[in-house]
């Protein structure tokens, strides 16, 4: 366990510990110095915290491992065994590692609905939180998990785990320093080839704890096809393709042209490919208007005719050429399309796949972890990346209400349009409602 003893010697010895080797520090500081996590929801991107965390272990340690089915925290944990040499703590409740002393950090991969209410009660137990995007269901949850982290003064990483990729950091530098010129326009993207989905009362799985899924959600009966993936495509968990994989792009559109909350937001999307009972569009163009630059996403999650030869990207227009970039390299091109530059990522890749082991998420763990041992900024703080978070979903309130929505471009909120502030939170099953 990293006691704050720890914690204050190591912050003050950083400059010293850097000229030591991974191995030879592990080796000083000892196992109980690792920082001690449980990983709560197992079945998607939890597979990526498995080797984020194994990866790093010599200053890290999984201790325990949550999932509401059973059936998942055993596969899970066969995979953990197999992977880290040894067996986590297995809980099916969550609530049950909050107030165990060992435990330092937790990992949030539940569905969306969960992600700012367990990361809250993450942040008033005294841990530090890594919590998968999009991190909150709803605005109103993203400004309460801020405000969680301001009040208990804990580490709080978003996954955008792009935000530690090298050479997009190295891109993002070669902007600002006029690589392409003025950098005025970005253009985001994301491919899929999804198929319908359809829901129908159903028998809870005997492995399920179906209340505890549904958590802060208002209760309703269980449909088969919604757990563990198709929540998705529901209002009531879920936030759509454009927070399930478009945030990660449009986070670094805006990382790259250095914006924060556009003036205005403007969405058109439908379900056109099928009349299933998706409650989400299969298509998305959304666009964030500011002064004197813009931003625009488009998803498609029925038809994967990639986009620039690529199945989720951006390219940055700027007023001496552009930049392609993608999790697996970047290339440069001057103002007639002629690349001058580019480099390839031979670890990464940019496809839809967001839900095995990548380069990216290790490093976003190793910085982490950096974090909560020696006071390293961390690469996507909550107050940074909710602010992607929350653009995106004011698209899906623009979409809902048919209308551009005119923002407060300090705090996000919309301006003179109550009926579309409606959609700034939710409604929450009694006694469930997040608070910090």
């Amino acid at each position: 366990m990293l006691t704050r003893r720890t914690f204050n010697r190591n912050l003050a010895l950083t400059a010293a510990a850097t000229s030591f080797t991974a191995k030879s520090y592990a080796n000083i500081v000892g196992a109980n110095d690792r920082v001690n996590f449980a990983v709560c929801g197992l079945n998607g991107r939890g597979k990526a915290h498995l080797a984020g965390i194994g990866n790093n272990r010599d200053k890290a340690r999984m201790a325990y491992i949550c999932d509401v089915d059973t059936h998942i925290m055993d596969d899970y944990s066969a995979r953990a065994t197999k992977a880290l040499g040894y067996t986590p703590v297995a809980h099916q409740d969550f609530r049950k590692v909050l107030d165990l002393k060992d435990v330092d950090a937790i990992t949030v991969a539940t569905p969306d609905h969960w992600h700012a209410p367990m990361a809250i009660l993450g942040l008033r137990a005294g841990k530090h939180v890594y919590c998968e995007k999009p991190s909150s269901h709803n605005p109103r949850e993203g400004e309460l998990l801020v405000e969680a982290q301001a009040k208990y003064k804990l580490c709080v990483q978003v996954g955008d785990q792009q935000r530690s990729s090298p050479h997009t950091i190295k891109m993002v530098g070669m902007i600002k320093d006029g690589v392409i010129g003025n950098a005025y326009q970005a253009k985001a993207w994301y491919t899929n080839n999804r198929k319908p989905t359809y829901y129908k009362p159903a028998p809870v799985p005997a492995t399920l704890n179906w209340d505890l899924w549904q958590g802060p959600a208002p209760r309703s009966a269980y449909m088969e096809n919604i757990h563990p993936y198709n929540w998705h495509w529901l209002f009531r968990y879920g936030t759509g393709e454009s927070l399930n994989n478009g945030t990660h792009e449009v986070d670094v559109a805006r990382w790259l042209l250095g914006l924060g909350y556009p003036d205005k937001v403007t969405a058109s999307a439908g379900r056109y490919a099928y009349k299933d009972d998706w409650q989400f569009y299969d298509t998305m163009v959304t666009s964030y208007e500011y002064p004197d630059k813009s931003i625009s996403w488009e998803g498609y999650c029925c038809n994967n005719m990639p986009i620039y030869n690529r199945e989720r990207g951006v390219i940055v227009h700027g007023t001496t050429g552009s930049v392609i970039i993608d999790r697996g390299g970047y290339e440069v091109y001057d103002l007639n399309g002629k690349k001058t530059d580019e480099f390839k990522d031979s670890k990464s890749s940019s496809t839809q796949d967001t839900i095995g082991a990548d380069t990216m998420t290790d490093l976003h763990f190793a910085n982490f972890i950096a974090g909560i041992r020696t006071g390293e900024a961390l690469h996507s703080p909550i107050p940074i990346a909710n602010v992607s978070v929350t653009m995106v979903q004011l698209s899906n309130i623009a979409w809902r209400v048919s209308r551009k929505l005119t923002l407060n471009t300090t705090t996000g909120h919309i301006l003179n349009d109550p009926d579309a502030m409606k959609l700034w939170t939710r409604e929450y099953e009694k006694g469930w409602e997040p608070k910090v």
